[in-house]
């Protein structure tokens, strides 16, 4: 009997959400809405994949330095195998946001490739907030945390939420995925909190950790969808820190 082979867009999803959300050099294939909805639902496998290097480099330089400065190596090295992306995008939400000023002009902000105040403090802070927690809360902590922001995507990629603009990654993903398919994602990611939790000896924290992380960027999107209209990429990147940030926040208050 012949194996199953894997649908086509299903691979071609992957390919996209690997070469979207990391350098890897795996190739961008021509991307269409079908193309995108795979890619935004498999982000959080991309997102775990992430985690588990990050975590790696923690763990390995915590026999050589504080778990301060591990912790700052393993998040130093996710940046890089993101480019920086997703906090590029909090930081042009940030000052969107805080701009105060209407949607399309909030929104032009957001193109601008200079960083404004809001974004220098809200990247410090997020930045200081990470490197702290997950020193408290540990390797184990990292792999949830980008298991959880990459779902927070999933979610703000449900059919139902627009884009912000006509163009762009928002356009492209905005409304691909099932909300069934976000669904069975969640309960996968579940499972890794499960996992993660009893390496680390928080088996009900973790979990609960990855609630608060999903809930957190659920607050944020629907905030940003209300003052822009929608998602943009730059909202989507945002969303990845706000909900790993939230996740190791929680993490590191296990007792």
């Amino acid at each position: 009997m012949a194996a199953p082979t894997v649908p086509e867009p299903v691979v071609a999803g992957l390919r996209l959400a690997v070469g979207t959300l990391s350098i890897w050099p795996i190739g961008l294939p021509r991307a269409d809405r079908e193309t995108a909805g795979w890619a935004m639902t498999l982000a959080p496998l991309v997102g775990l994949l992430l985690g588990l290097v990050a975590a790696a480099v923690m763990a390995g330089a915590q026999f050589l330095v504080s778990p301060l400065l591990a912790a700052v190596a393993g998040l130093a090295v996710l940046a890089l195998l993101t480019r920086g992306l997703h906090l590029d995008g909090l930081a042009d939400l940030a000052d969107g946001l805080g701009s105060g000023r209407p949607a399309a002009q909030a929104l032009d902000i957001m193109k601008k490739s200079d960083i404004g105040p809001f974004g220098v403090f809200t990247l410090i802070f997020t930045l200081l907030a990470q490197v702290a927690a997950a020193a408290e809360a540990g390797p184990a902590a990292l792999v949830l945390a980008c298991a959880t922001g990459r779902a927070a995507v999933t979610w703000a990629c449900v059919a139902g939420v627009p884009s912000a603009r006509p163009d762009g990654l928002g356009a492209m993903v905005a409304g691909t995925v099932r909300q069934s398919s976000a669904i069975f994602v969640t309960a996968a990611v579940g499972v890794v909190a499960l996992v993660c939790g009893l390496v680390a000896g928080h088996p009900v924290v973790f979990p609960i950790a990855s609630a608060a992380g999903l809930g957190a960027a659920w607050a944020v999107r629907t905030h940003a969808t209300r003052r822009l209209g929608g998602v943009t990429g730059d909202v989507l990147g945002a969303l990845v820190e706000i909900a790993a940030t939230a996740t190791l926040l929680v993490c590191a208050a296990a007792p």
